[in-house]
């Protein structure tokens, strides 16, 4: 199986388990906390993971979506202090690892070495990476580049047909 497919597949199964700031996000709450602003550096190195997480291939890729930007907002305003802690430790941890494997800070590395950290950090860092590979994916389906160009977009209410014929004995149809 492609691995865009299995992230789309992800993607309908997370869809049902979405995490509560996750939730209040795309709900347009906040967490009434002090959001949190990240650093230039910082919002590179989300942007950066979350494109190694789900990569442009012959259709656009997190950074394309701006899913940076998504996770920077969920992260900021719609989580507990305690959450944005465990986050921005994980950023550190993303970076201290590629210091230590490749003497440079993540943004910096090619694509290969940035899979290898990412690959360490499913392993060393897990409740940091599964919420920032939820976050990505969600970011990405949400936004109007995963809705339209990945996903089949069918606006809500849809097309107006006002005659459709129906077959004798047809149950008409329910919206």
């Amino acid at each position: 199986m492609p691995r865009r497919e299995a992230l789309q597949r992800l993607a309908l199964l997370v869809g049902a388990t979405l995490s509560l700031p996750v939730q209040a996000a795309l709900r347009g709450e906040t967490s009434g906390a002090e959001p949190l602003v990240f650093s230039a550096d910082q919002q590179k190195l989300i942007a950066d993971l979350a494109e190694i997480i789900f990569p442009s291939t012959d259709t656009p890729g997190a950074k394309a979506a701006g899913v940076d930007r998504f996770i920077g907002y969920v992260v900021g305003h719609c989580t507990v202090p305690a959450q944005q802690e465990t986050f921005q430790k994980g950023l550190q941890q993303t970076d201290a690892f590629s210091q230590a494997a490749f003497g440079k800070p993540f943004s910096e590395l090619d694509p290969t070495q940035q899979t290898e950290i990412v690959r360490q950090l499913t392993q060393r860092e897990k409740p940091f990476f599964l919420n920032m590979r939820e976050l990505t994916i969600v970011g990405f389906f949400t936004s109007e580049l995963g809705a339209t160009k990945v996903a089949e977009y069918l606006p809500v209410p849809g097309r107006f047909q006002g005659d459709i014929p129906l077959k004798p004995g047809q149950k008409v149809w329910a919206i």
